[in-house]
């Protein structure tokens, strides 16, 4: 008997990106309609949009529930849509940046940027973004890294006028399309071999490939990760950092290295740990490589960084992301060496990372009201002039040191190496060790810039003005980051239980 081709949708399943695109395109046509006086209200419904949808992750928390799937025996069962801990987890993430994302951005639309695009642009990427962990076949997977890139180009171009933005988001636009040409190439090959796209499907056929077909299917795994890799920007995929974060709105670039990083680190646990297991000897060298290159070239070049140089917080923070990428990616390595257990030290790491940086984007978008250039010494006796926002600032580079009291950035560190370890990547272990070392110098040299004495006789006789948003973002940011801190088994049990 065979199994009805009419499938019922399991619209709670699949609500938290659904009402994300909704709100989207309430937001764009009510752009149309709202008197450019009173455009702050599309930015609180965007706010309320993405809060809602947060909310509708609690219903989903048992982790048990998929739709868009091929029969209904559960036996050989293969699902598009799957929303188990792994999904929500990053889910999670992704919509919580979106939402801080949000409140960064309130200041900018009021004042700088359009704002019916910017909100139409943030929301359909956020829904991309949450679509993706989701995602249980190639198509989709790929649609969803398109859904959320596509409108990331715009936003970090939207500057009007400004030529560095336009630079910076054709530069993303060139790159990001190579990648994914070669992404699609490679699940082309992937197809050709097996005949299905469904991961789970993948798993087991790529174990049983016709010896004529071995080649082919090899070189569709690694062109596969290409895409992927782009978006954690893994070396050499990375070059479009620095230049794109500077060119983009400050809370664009906030969104890019958390969303962005964790669209990218999502979609490559999908196709390695779920569809390639079987090529693990395959992708787990390369990336292990990738991690070593990556965590080096990242932190050598953040370590270069001239305090006086404009932009030069910004660009310190990029090859930071860049650095902290490499931690992302070693135990994903790692799970090819050992077990899929070593992706809850990722998922781990990624929750911590999205906190403290988001917090240290939200300093550096309140320093660039009263200092535009936004170098590092700008930052020089911050303390004196914005006691909170300085010791908030140290306590975000102190996590990403991995240092006390950032209590979960030291236990995050510690988690990552310890998969290198267990997987028997001893030399990975070694690197990653000596890069935390160099990262500690950039790191600790911005955090004692703060406490000093300001230069001149005087101290500055204001404080950087701190809008009601852009205070909560911090807030809430040091609040989460506070509570880890405090409280570090919840990340590893929260990551722990997101395994699929």
């Amino acid at each position: 008997m065979t199994s009805s081709l009419v499938q019922s949708v399991d619209w709670l399943t699949i609500a938290p990106p659904t009402l994300t695109a909704v709100i989207a395109l309430v937001v764009l046509v009510a752009d149309l309609f709202v008197p450019e006086e009173r455009k702050q209200l599309l930015g609180w419904t965007a706010i309320g949009g993405l809060t809602v949808a947060l909310a509708l992750l609690v219903p989903l928390r048992a982790g048990d529930r998929s739709t868009f799937c091929l029969t209904a025996d559960t036996q050989v069962r293969a699902c598009s849509y799957t929303a188990d801990h792994f999904t929500l987890v990053i889910q999670l993430l992704v919509l919580g940046g979106a939402l801080l994302t949000a409140l960064l951005s309130l200041t900018e639309t009021r004042e700088k940027l359009p704002a019916g695009e910017f909100w139409f642009l943030l929301l359909s990427s956020a829904a991309g973004a949450a679509l993706l962990p989701a995602s249980r076949d190639l198509a989709t997977l790929v649609v969803a890294l398109e859904v959320a890139s596509l409108p990331a180009f715009a936003l970090v171009g939207l500057k009007r006028g400004d030529r560095r933005s336009g630079e910076a988001a054709l530069k993303f636009f060139l790159s990001s399309v190579t990648a994914t040409a070669v992404t699609l190439l490679g699940v082309s090959f992937v197809y050709a071999a097996t005949g299905t796209l469904h991961l789970t499907e993948l798993a087991q056929r790529l174990d049983d490939v016709p010896g004529q077909l071995q080649t082919l299917a090899e070189a569709g795994v690694a062109l596969t990760l290409v895409g992927f890799a782009f978006k954690t920007a893994a070396v050499p995929f990375h070059f479009w950092v620095p230049d794109t974060y500077v060119g983009a709105p400050l809370p664009v670039a906030a969104y890019l290295s958390v969303v962005g990083k964790a669209v990218g680190f999502t979609g490559l646990i999908l196709v390695t740990v779920v569809a390639f297991p079987s090529y693990a000897d395959v992708w787990g060298p390369a990336l292990a490589v990738l991690a070593a290159l990556t965590m080096t070239a990242g932190n050598v070049a953040a370590l270069r960084q001239v305090s006086t140089r404009a932009w030069s917080a910004v660009r310190l923070l990029a090859w930071s992301s860049v650095a902290q990428a490499g931690y992302l990616l070693v135990p994903i390595a790692a799970a090819a060496y050992s077990s899929d257990d070593q992706i809850g030290a990722t998922v781990a790491y990624a929750l911590m990372y999205a906190v403290v940086n988001l917090g240290a984007f939200a300093v550096v978008a309140l320093v660039a009201r009263s200092h535009p250039g936004n170098r590092i010494a700008d930052y020089r006796g911050l303390y004196a002039s914005s006691p909170a926002a300085a010791l908030a600032l140290a306590f975000f580079l102190l996590n990403l040191a991995g240092l006390p009291p950032g209590i979960i950035g030291l236990f995050a560190k510690v988690t990552v190496f310890s998969a290198a370890v267990d997987a028997g990547l001893g030399w990975l272990a070694v690197v990653m060790g000596i890069n935390v070392v160099i990262a500690l110098f950039y790191y600790l040299r911005w955090t004692a810039l703060l406490f000093r004495t300001p230069e001149g006789a005087a101290v500055e006789k204001a404080a950087p003005r701190s809008p009601a948003p852009i205070t909560l973002a911090i807030a809430l940011t040091a609040a989460a980051g506070a509570v880890l801190s405090g409280y570090p088994q919840f990340a590893l049990r929260f990551a722990a239980n997101s395994l699929f």
